[in-house]
């Protein structure tokens, strides 16, 4: 067992002389996947699985770790466990993030939760900034690990079983906290039953916050290929996209709000075009889309049906099920 033993040190001695070059791989590894996923090929489920065994892997680290000493002779040091973990922190951030950024509705909520991502990326490759300041604060350090966990789960969860977005999101949630239960037992005070009734409080109070903060995070394997607001529709193929129109020509003609979505794996599920004008919500058609163009499933609404004073700002934001925004369509109605 001393060669093992040697070898692990060896890498692990490797791995903390060239630190940067993991989180390269994790990038590099990230956009291969994301064009692996595109072009629908099986390859592209091995990376997506490799993170969540390494997931698996910390959750059970001390565990696992126990359980090798008597192979290993003594325990892993714990700062040898504690780069592991920055490991695949640096792994995981870097690998969604092309996905995360792809996806993302910049000029909405969603930009803010891509940009927490990328500032969680850039702390894990910092080691000051990582082993100083975040990993004293043991909340802070708790919510960077769930956030990181959850991101992972939103991309690989679809691409490894064919989920609907829904479907993986409300998944995402369940075995986020499910997974951080370890950790935030940890961090708890109590005793008795104080610390399950902390536990529970807790749990339940990352769950809410995930799924509340639900139009704010980017569907990671849906996107829209192409939008329109047009007056007609010639075989699928949307006229002239308009972004102002008058009122008269919206009465006489409505319009049509057309988008194509695309999700590598192929879709199966429901979106929902939300007409809003000036912020209020006037009509919600739902949509039910079936296929894998690689230019995306084609869709529209046609409205005609519209208040009697519709002069003002309009959007037809692109909602899945669950309440995530894919995109939005903006015009304007001028008299």
């Amino acid at each position: 067992m001393s060669i093992w033993k040697e070898r692990l040190l060896r890498l692990v001695g490797l791995v903390q002389r060239h630190p940067r070059t993991l989180a390269l791989f994790g990038f590099v590894s990230g956009i291969a996947s994301f064009v692996l996923v595109d072009r629908q090929e099986e390859f592209a489920r091995v990376i997506p699985l490799l993170m969540l065994l390494s997931w698996t892997w910390l959750v059970l680290e001390n565990t696992l770790s126990r359980s090798l000493a008597p192979r290993f002779g003594h325990e892993l040091p714990a700062g040898v466990l504690r780069y592991a973990t920055q490991m695949i922190h640096q792994e995981s951030l870097f690998f969604v993030l092309p996905f995360f950024f792809v996806t993302t509705a910049w000029n909405s909520g969603q930009a803010f939760f891509s940009a927490l991502l990328l500032g969680a990326a850039l702390v894990a490759i910092i080691d000051p900034v990582y082993y100083k300041w975040l990993a004293p604060r043991r909340w802070t350090y708790l919510a960077y690990h769930t956030l990181t966990l959850f991101a992972v789960l939103l991309t690989a969860l679809p691409i490894l079983f064919h989920l609907t977005t829904p479907e993986s999101y409300k998944l995402a949630i369940v075995v986020a906290v499910v997974l951080s239960l370890p950790s935030l037992s940890r961090n708890v005070p109590f005793d008795g039953w104080g610390r399950w009734a902390a536990l529970g409080a807790l749990s339940l109070a990352l769950g809410a916050t995930g799924w509340l903060a639900r139009s704010w995070i980017p569907p990671a394997t849906l996107w829209l290929t192409d939008v329109a607001v047009t007056a007609s529709l010639d075989d699928r193929t949307p006229a002239e996209s308009l972004g102002t129109v008058t009122d008269a020509q919206l009465r006489s003609t409505g319009l049509f709000a057309y988008t194509a979505i695309r999700a590598p794996r192929g879709l199966d599920e429901r979106v929902y075009h939300v007409w809003q004008h000036d912020g209020i919500e006037v009509d919600r058609i739902a949509l039910d889309i079936t296929g894998g163009r690689k230019g995306g499933y084609r869709s529209w609404t046609h409205k005609r049906n519209f208040p009697d004073n519709a002069v003002g700002r309009w959007q037809v934001r692109v909602l899945t099920e669950a309440g995530q925004m894919i995109g939005a369509l903006r015009f304007r109605v001028v008299d």
